[in-house]
């Protein structure tokens, strides 16, 4: 097995080290609409407690997203999406100082206000395609930048047709995505990629993208992963096949599921949400393909019930490259 690449990230003043072991970014939604956890922490108080929980469950950062980027959603203004981050920010911050948050936007304008209320990182689902002011914010505050692969947008990215070649489609997106940033003067040290895991592409691509993830170590680059609760690894959990043209927009466990049917056990609760037990373990697949595949970062919904699967994997990336 392959040695994973060592990088140092600066956030917030102090470096972090990616890829002696993987890190784990918990998602933390304040939407009405995303797709696994529209709805469950629009209250700042349940939200900062849910961050801070995940915390301490094991994750090393927080991910802060005001705006659903679900197949079909719809953008909403600058001023309702401040609304809905910036308390949740500045509870996390003032709660627990020294645990990085990251806000996942597309505007600039969100970024900067987000980092003066206590976020350090920057994560950028279009790869600077909605707003390349996104790279000036960050290289005023030397905030790392994260650049994901999309297709496309949100609200059409699923009905677009897909690419042919989906790793040369992704290795394209993600050079121009990097060339901006450059352009912008951010410094190289300070990026990270993100393939953009169900953002325009269909079934089996995602599949072929975690298949594939060393091809994109060329950029020689800090990779970060977000299969969480993603409707393909939903199907393909729930005995569905690869060759489904596109993906489904729908959950295959709805929020009120509380056991897997074909195995008869409970799932874990969460809160607001029962995770089907099958879905619990797709994700867990999903997360360790990533790793041996040379992931730095994992991005999850469920901390406590992912961390033994990345332990799992760095584990065996630990073995095989020592051997």
């Amino acid at each position: 097995m392959e040695s994973r690449a060592i990088f140092e990230l600066v956030v917030g003043g102090r470096k972090i080290t990616l890829g002696r072991r993987t890190l784990v970014v918990g998602v933390l939604n304040v939407t009405p609409d995303s797709f696994s956890d529209g709805g469950l922490h629009l209250d700042p108080r349940s939200a900062v407690a849910h961050g801070l929980e995940m915390a301490r469950q094991g994750a090393d950062w927080i991910d802060v997203g005001g705006e659903s980027t679900r197949p079909g959603a719809k953008p909403v203004p600058a001023e309702e999406e401040l609304r809905r981050v910036l308390p949740i920010i500045r509870g996390l911050h003032r709660r627990a100082p020294s645990l990085p948050i990251s806000i996942d936007t597309t505007k600039a304008e969100v970024a900067e206000r987000a980092i003066r209320a206590g976020a350090s990182i920057i994560n950028d689902v279009s790869g600077l395609r909605f707003d390349a002011s996104l790279a000036d914010v960050a290289r005023r505050e030397g905030a790392p930048l994260v650049l994901m692969h999309l297709r496309g947008k949100p609200e059409t990215m699923q009905q677009r047709p897909f690419a042919q070649s989906i790793m040369r489609s992704v290795g394209r997106g993600l050079a121009w995505s990097i060339r901006q940033a450059l352009v912008h003067r951010v410094s190289r040290s300070q990026l990270v990629i993100d393939p953009g895991l169900g953002f325009g592409k269909a079934r089996r691509q995602n599949f072929e993208i975690i298949a594939s993830l060393r091809r994109l170590q060329r950029f020689g680059l800090p990779l970060i992963v977000g299969s969480s609760r993603k409707s393909f690894v939903q199907a393909v959990a729930a005995g569905e096949g690869l060759d489904q043209h596109r993906v489904a927009h729908t959950s295959r466990f709805p929020r009120s599921a509380a056991f897997d049917s074909s195995a008869g056990l409970k799932a874990p609760p969460f809160p607001g949400i029962q995770v089907p037990l099958a879905l619990q373990v797709g994700d867990a697949a999903m997360i360790v393909a990533a790793i041996l595949g040379g992931a730095h970062i994992v991005r999850v919904h469920d901390v406590a019930a992912t961390l033994p699967a990345v332990r799992i994997a760095d584990a065996l990336r630990d073995v095989g490259v020592a051997g």
